[in-house]
């Protein structure tokens, strides 16, 4: 009976068993999918732009936190890899399933798988035989390490910029392309490039992170250069950034600088400029001179203020009525130069005329410029005094006397002139003209071609000899009329009134101011 029970057992837990594997084996076999944890996957899935997951290995190559530029990450890392990708897999979603094959260049080769499920993008990426070992992300990994080795090679072979690194003892343990050019340039003739590398710079301060400038002289010149230094560990990495254009720059306005002092230092102007805090910043031996200041006021630099003060107080400038109005005058001053309006003639008190500008210069500075121009007054006043002098002369001649220029304008007239003729041409010489006045003489006589014969005399470029006429004015009176050429074309006319006996000839003249109309 037990054993009966038993077996009866045993039965039905055989066909339990038969019934669960049966229907275990019935089941559908779990596709693959992204989320699996497998370490040889690399797949992503995204909505749009959107990244929803991706396996352990495609994070892997993916920056931590740039889960949201994930799309662009991946069309710049695989882009340069694979033929127009962001544009074959624009067309995704029509096409559904793409293969897409990397470039020949590139080892080893990758094959990038897009599906379109669903609005999904899935993108899987698979290499050659290392897919076949299981290694697809050691092939991806290889290949990014690959290309961003390559193209670091790139840029440092191709930097215009000297870079190498050196060892704890100074040694040069790496350099790139443009320091080994100018290494083997540097070679003596017959010695071949050898380890450890020369090294180009050598210079006591070496261990200082910013170098001064160097000169490294090349067969072909003279080459400067810029240098630093960052320590990394034990090792230093060092840059030479090329200097020549700074150097030539320098040299150049150094050169402009010595000439420009030459040249305020020859100049008989005193010249003052003063920054945008109004402190004297430049200055030339002329101003010490003009401004009797001694050098060493001026070398301390003095405030614009302090510098007016100093020479008001050695009788420099104009002296004020008050002190009020001079603070007024210096407020002026320096508003009407920082405007480009102040130019005035100081007349001090020494006797001397100053001719003082002040114009405005970058960044709020002024520049003054101080010349002494008395000897130019004294010659204007002793000019002007000549002139009264001279007119004073021919004012007091009884005849009456015109000059004109070659060009046949009136430059000078006597006072005997304008009694006769009732008219003072001088009031607006730029009028009285040979044309004009000839005019004004033919309406006060009588008809006569005389006045015809002057203009052309007066104007004429000719060799002229000496002529005179007669013309009777229009109340009767006669006038002798002489022409004479002057030094330079310029032409002489007096006028000379006649006085006649009844029905008798000439017999006396008699000067303009006894007669009356």
């Amino acid at each position: 009976m037990a054993l009966g029970m038993v077996l009866t057992a045993t039965l039905i837990a055989l066909s339990v068993l038969a019934l669960l594997s049966a229907w275990q084996s019935r089941r559908p076999v779990r596709v693959a999918s992204i989320f699996d944890q497998s370490p040889g996957r690399i797949a992503f899935l995204f909505d749009g732009h959107r990244l929803l997951d991706a396996s352990p290995s495609a994070r892997a190559l993916l920056p931590f936190g740039e889960d949201s530029r994930a799309w662009a990450r991946l069309m710049a890392r695989f882009g340069p890899e694979f033929p127009f990708l962001a544009e074959r897999l624009a067309s995704l979603p029509r096409a559904g399933l793409l293969h897409i094959q990397s470039l020949p260049g590139v080892s080893p080769a990758m094959v990038m798988t897009a599906e379109h499920l669903s609005g999904l993008t899935r993108l899987t990426l698979s290499g050659g035989q290392a897919a076949v070992n299981g290694g697809q992300a050691d092939a991806a990994t290889a290949a990014a390490l690959h290309t961003e080795v390559m193209a670091q090679r790139n840029v440092l072979s191709r930097a215009p910029v000297l870079m190498w690194k050196e060892a704890a003892d100074g040694a040069v343990i790496w350099a790139n392309h443009s320091y080994l050019i100018r290494a083997v340039e540097l070679l003596a003739e017959g010695e071949d490039l050898s380890w450890p590398l020369p090294k180009l710079f050598d210079h006591p301060e070496a261990h200082k992170a910013h170098l001064p400038r160097l000169k490294l002289q090349m067969p072909s010149g003279a080459e400067w250069f810029d240098l630093m230094r960052m320590p990394a560990g034990d090792e230093t990495l060092c840059y030479a950034l090329a200097a020549d254009k700074a150097v030539q720059a320098e040299t150049a306005l150094r050169e402009f600088m010595q000439t420009l002092t030459k040249t305020f230092a020859d100049l008989p102007i005193g010249l003052a400029i003063f920054d945008r805090s109004r402190a004297l910043q430049m200055f030339n031996p002329a101003l010490a001179d003009l401004t009797t200041l001694p050098p060493e006021l001026l070398i301390s630099r003095p405030t614009l203020n302090a510098f007016l003060d100093a020479m008001r107080a050695r009788a420099m400038i104009p002296e004020p009525r008050d002190y009020r109005s001079w603070r007024k005058q210096l407020a002026r001053l320096e508003e009407e130069a920082a405007m480009g309006l102040f130019e005035e003639t100081w007349s001090l008190p020494g006797g001397q005329t100053y001719r003082v500008i002040g114009r405005p210069h970058p960044n709020g500075a002024l520049a003054f410029m101080f010349e002494d121009i008395s000897h130019e007054m004294s010659r204007t006043r002793r000019y002007r005094a000549d002139v009264e002098l001279g007119q004073s002369v021919i004012d007091a001649v009884e005849e009456a006397v015109a000059v004109f220029s070659h060009g046949g304008q009136l430059v000078m007239s006597n006072h005997a002139y304008a009694q006769l003729w009732q008219h003072d041409p001088q009031v607006l010489l730029s009028e009285a003209s040979i044309a004009t006045l000839s005019a004004w003489w033919r309406d006060q006589a009588a008809p006569t071609l005389l006045w015809d014969d002057a203009a052309d005399y007066v104007t004429s470029a000719e060799d002229r000899t000496p002529w005179d006429g007669e013309v009777r004015l229009l109340d009767g009176r006669l006038v002798s009329c002489r022409f004479r050429p002057l030094t330079g074309g310029a032409t002489l006319v007096t006028f000379r009134l006649l006085t006649v006996s009844s029905g008798a000839p000439i017999l006396d003249a008699v000067p303009v101011g006894l007669l009356t109309a």
